[in-house]
């Protein structure tokens, strides 16, 4: 049974066991409760992204030993449904779409995603139907879920039937998905060991003076790219402009970088102005919809050896479902997670999108290593992570979460109390308000914490795609 914990985390990024003696955790009771192992799996990512900066920037500030990490249940619970805790001028955002939900089929359920609006028109023309919930429900109520599945993504929409975690695990998909490791790391060649500017004063940016080429969308990848930004990287994120993403997702997820609007198949030249200058480039599409323009990681590094890039998926880049497009809620309905999660006569769904952001801080970990990594041996670096991969692990310790949850509980309460155990009483602790020029903010604080880190980000988040495309 994989166990859900910051050394297995650590370990699949190759970091040195016994770092992981530096985290220490507060423990907080009633965060992110869930049937699942919730709590520890959003725990483990973030102290790992915690620890692999704190190592990074005690490489690059030639300092013996790595910082102290301090990992606050309050803060990951707060920080797991961040685009929840937004507020924009006091107004709170939408997280679903009407027609972004469970369905009752014929013989069991579907989950449709429709939040954008080429994904609603999709799965509208897919069904035949108006945007009508009702005309909707009525029509889905008499067709099985594998065929709506297969119909709406025939047509480029989003829809997932309902399985088990059994039913998952014989699935052509997700076989694929269960032999592989939880961070996929290749080191490809090419490249010279970097010499960054050794690091100084406080707080410590592990990530200072690094350049990273942020082409993700949704929450997992700017997640992570969020994260690389707070740790001092200047963080340039590009969108196509036939592509605007929902205002509200940018806002919460735009901390700390600059937006711009590039066209990659009409302006290559741009990109490659800003190639010619990137440490990493992190990608969040899926897996060969970039490489018509030369964005695959070899081409990538072909032009730009010593890169490190970063690839995030849904289903993974192999297996049938390959090139399928994915979000978070419906990889949960795919791998079982909804089935374990519901009660019994409904499907349910984790206490947070837990899949998007654990494997955000994951990549941003991997990103992170890797740049440590490169300070001793140089060298490209590929790094690949998929949402359903983070669902395995979840899913496959869930026996030991229980057991983590029953020693909480009971017997072992005691040993939590003196380590510092506490009820978790709301998020009020790790929110923090500024202004900016999308209006008064509300926002979660980040989650990674480090000795003598940084507690917030420089700046709050711009307007999508009103920067200009070059580097700070």
């Amino acid at each position: 049974m994989t166990a859900v914990n910051t050394e297995f985390a650590w370990a699949a990024l190759g970091g040195d066991p016994a770092l992981t003696e530096r985290v220490s955790t507060v423990v907080r009771d009633g965060a992110l409760k869930a049937r699942l192992p919730v709590r520890e799996l959003a725990r483990a990512c973030v102290a790992t992204c915690a620890l692999a900066a704190a190592e990074l920037g005690a490489r690059r500030a030639e300092r013996a030993d790595v910082p102290g990490v301090r990992v606050d249940d309050g803060a990951v619970a707060t920080a797991f449904v961040s685009e929840r805790h937004l507020l924009v001028d006091g107004r709170a955002p939408v997280a679903f779409a009407p027609l972004s939900r469970f369905w009752r089929t014929a013989d069991g359920w579907v989950r449709t995603h429709a939040n954008y609006p080429h994904h609603r028109e999709r799965l509208l023309s897919a069904l035949r139907l108006p945007e009508d919930p009702a005309s909707v429900a009525a029509a889905l109520a008499e067709r099985s879920s594998r065929e709506v599945e297969d119909a709406v993504y025939g047509a480029g929409g989003l829809a997932v039937a309902l399985r088990t975690p059994g039913e998952w695990a014989r699935h052509e998909q997700g076989v694929e998905i269960a032999a592989r490791p939880l961070v996929e790391r290749q080191r490809p060649g090419g490249g010279r060991a970097r010499r960054p500017t050794p690091l100084s004063g406080s707080p410590l940016l592990p990530a200072a003076g690094l350049r990273v080429l942020d082409l993700t969308r949704v929450i997992a990848g700017p997640v992570a790219t969020r994260t690389l930004a707070l740790l001092g990287a200047d963080v340039l994120r590009i969108d196509s402009p036939q592509l605007p993403e929902l205002v509200d997702q940018h806002t919460d997820t735009g901390f700390g970088k600059r937006s711009a609007k590039v066209d990659l198949g009409t302006d290559g030249r741009t990109f490659e102005e800003l190639l010619a200058a990137a440490d990493v480039v992190v990608t969040g599409y899926r897996p060969g919809a970039l490489d018509r323009f030369g964005l695959s990681p070899e081409a990538l590094a072909e032009r730009r050896p010593g890169l490190v890039v970063a690839q995030l998926s849904a289903w993974g880049a192999y297996g049938p479902w390959a090139e399928r497009r994915g979000f978070d809620s419906l990889v949960q309905v795919a791998t079982g997670v909804a089935a374990i999660e519901g009660s019994g006569q409904e499907p349910g769904a984790l206490p947070a999108q837990a899949l998007d952001h654990g494997t955000g801080y994951l990549l941003a970990a991997a990103v992170l290593r890797s740049l440590t990594e490169q300070l001793t041996d140089g060298g490209t670096r590929f790094v690949r992570l998929a949402l359903a991969r983070t669902a395995g692990w979840l899913l496959h310790g869930r026996a030991a979460g229980e057991a983590g949850n029953a020693a909480h509980d009971g017997a072992g309460a005691a040993a939590y109390d003196e380590a510092g155990a506490a009820a978790y009483d709301g998020p009020d602790a790790w929110l923090a308000e500024r202004d900016s020029e999308l209006g008064r903010l509300r926002y979660a604080l980040p989650p990674v914490s480090f000795a003598g880190g940084p507690v917030d980000w420089a700046r709050p988040p711009r307007p999508w795609g009103t920067d200009r495309a070059r580097w700070a």
